[in-house]
C-alpha cells in the first residue's frame, strides 16, 4: 500500500495481512522513577520525579539525570565476572522484579529454551565498562585487569546478557535505532512469532548513563540545566536518564489470561535529518497512522498518547503537529518523561510500561513540570492526572535519524 504526503510517499506492506496481536503475558520496569511496577505507579500517580542533579562520577555538566540508585550497590554472584558493567547490572534488577524472571522461567518450561527469544534496543549497551577501562590503560595502550570482555565491549552485549541470565537458547537481536530501539521491539517480535521463529519472546531495553551520551547531548546543545519540561513554553533540553524494562509476550491465542496485548504497530523512517524530525513531522504520522491500520482502529479509539516529548525546541513543536493531523482534541495526551528523564535507548519500553499501567489503572499520567504550555503547540497537552477509562492506548518513540515508532496497546476482551 502506498500513501502519497505532497512530494513524499511511505511505502507499507499489507497492513493487515495476517496480522498477529500479540498477549502481554508480563512487564516490569526500573527507572530513576522507581525499581517495580509498584514504585512506579507511586511515582506517577503522586507526581513524584526521579530527576536528580548531575552526579555522575567524573562529569560536572550542570543538569539533571535520572539515575537508578539500585544499580549502584548491585551485588553481582559469583562466577559472573565477564558480564560485569553498570547496563548490565541495571538489567539483572529489572528482571529479577515484578515476579517477571518467574514468568520467563515458565515460558523456558512451557516451550523448551530454544523456542524462546530475546529482542532488546539500546544506545549505549555497555559503553561506560568500556570508558572507565580507558581510563586506566596500561601503558596506555591495553585494558586493565577485569576488563577483558569481548561480551561487555560490543553493541549485543543487553540481550546476549540477558539470554545468558534468562538461560535462553532461543534467537537473540539487539535493536540501535536511537531513541526508537526499544519500542521497535514489539513489531520485531511479532515478525518472529508470526513467522513461527519462536513461541515467546523477551522484549525490552536498557540503556545506563555514561559520560560519552551525557557530553555528547550536551555538545548538540540539548540538555537542559533544569528539570525538563516537555511542551513549556521557556523548554529549553533534555534531561538524560537510565532504566530497564522488560516485557514477555505471546501469541494471543497461546495465553487464555492475558490481560493486555499489543494490538498495532508503526514504523517509519523519514531520513530527512541526522538529529532534527521531519518539520511537518511527516515520519511521525506515516508511524501512527501505520498502527492504527495494523489495529484496526480510527484515530477517536485511542484514548491516551504517551508522546516522545523530549522538552527539546524542535521535537516537542512537530510532534504535536504530527499528532493533530490524525486525532481529536478529545484524546488525552503527555509526556512522562519528567519522571525518568530521556531514557533513549529504553524510552520505547519505558513509555509502553506507562501506557500498560494507564490501561490497569484506568488513569493517564499528565505532563511534568509543564507549568505555561508553549501557545505553539498545535494539539493540547495534558498537564495533570486524569482518571478515564481506556481501551487503547498508544506510545509514541521517534528517533536521531527519523527513525519512527508507535505502538497500540490494547486491554484484552469486549
Amino acid at each position: 500500500m502506498a500513501r502519497s504526503r505532497g512530494s513524499h510517499i511511505g511505502i507499507y506492506a499489507g497492513y493487515n495481512a495476517a496480522v498477529m496481536e500479540l498477549a502481554i503475558t508480563a512487564h516490569t520496569l526500573t527507572s530513576a522513577a522507581g525499581a517495580g511496577l509498584a514504585a512506579t505507579d507511586d511515582a506517577l500517580w503522586s507526581g513524584r520525579s526521579g530527576l536528580r542533579p548531575n552526579d555522575l562520577a567524573q562529569s560536572e555538566l550542570d543538569t539533571f539525570i535520572g539515575r537508578v540508585r539500585e544499580a549502584d550497590s548491585f551485588s553481582w554472584p559469583g562466577g559472573t565476572d565477564n558480564w560485569h558493567s553498570r547496563n548490565n547490572a541495571l538489567a539483572a534488577l529489572g528482571l529479577e522484579r515484578d515476579g517477571f524472571r518467574d514468568a520467563v522461567d515458565a515460558a523456558v518450561r512451557r516451550f523448551g529454551s530454544a523456542r524462546v527469544g530475546v529482542i532488546l534496543g539500546s544506545s549505549t549497551s555497555s559503553i561506560g565498562r568500556t570508558e572507565e577501562g580507558y581510563r586506566d590503560l596500561v601503558d596506555g595502550t591495553a585494558m586493565p585487569p577485569g576488563f577483558d570482555q569481548p561480551d561487555i565491549h560490543n553493541p549485543h552485549s543487553p540481550s546476549a546478557f540477558v539470554a545468558h541470565w534468562c538461560g535462553i537458547d532461543g534467537p537473540a537481536m539487539t535493536i540501535s535505532t536511537a531513541c526508537s530501539s526499544s519500542a521497535k521491539v514489539f513489531g520485531s517480535a511479532s515478525r518472529w512469532l508470526t513467522a513461527g521463529f519462536v513461541d515467546a519472546v523477551v522484549v525490552g531495553g536498557v540503556d545506563s548513563l555514561c559520560l560519552s551520551v551525557l557530553h555528547g547531548f550536551d555538545s548538540l546543545e540539548l540538555v537542559s540545566s533544569a528539570r525538563c519540561r516537555p511542551f513549556d513554553r521557556e523548554r529549553d533540553g533534555i534531561n538524560i536518564g537510565e532504566a530497564a524494562g522488560f516485557a514477555l509476550v505471546t501469541r494471543l491465542d497461546d495465553d487464555a489470561d492475558a490481560t493486555f496485548r499489543l494490538s498495532g504497530y508503526g514504523e517509519s523512517a523519514d531520513a530527512y535529518h541526522m538529529s532534527h524530525p521531519h518539520p511537518e513531522g511527516l515520519g511521525a504520522r506515516l508511524a501512527m497512522e501505520a498502527a492504527l491500520e495494523r489495529a484496526e482502529l480510527a484515530p477517536a479509539d485511542i484514548g491516551y498518547i504517551n508522546l516522545h516529548g523530549t522538552a527539546s525546541r524542535a521535537n516537542d513543536t512537530v510532534e504535536a503537529v504530527a499528532v493533530e493531523a490524525l486525532f481529536p482534541h478529545s484524546t488525552y495526551a503527555s509526556s512522562t518523561k519528567g519522571w525518568t528523564g530521556h531514557t533513549l535507548g529504553a524510552a520505547g519500553i519505558v513509555e509502553a510500561v506507562v501506557c500498560l499501567r494507564s490501561l490497569e489503572a484506568g488513569r493517564v499520567p499528565g505532563t511534568l513540570n509543564l507549568s505555561d504550555t508553549d501557545p505553539d503547540m498545535a494539539f493540547p497537552i495534558l498537564k495533570d492526572t486524569r482518571e478515564t477509562p481506556l481501551a487503547h492506548v498508544m506510545s509514541n518513540s521517534f528517533g536521531f535519524g527519523g527513525s519512527n515508532c508507535s505502538l497500540v496497546f490494547s486491554k484484552v476482551g469486549p
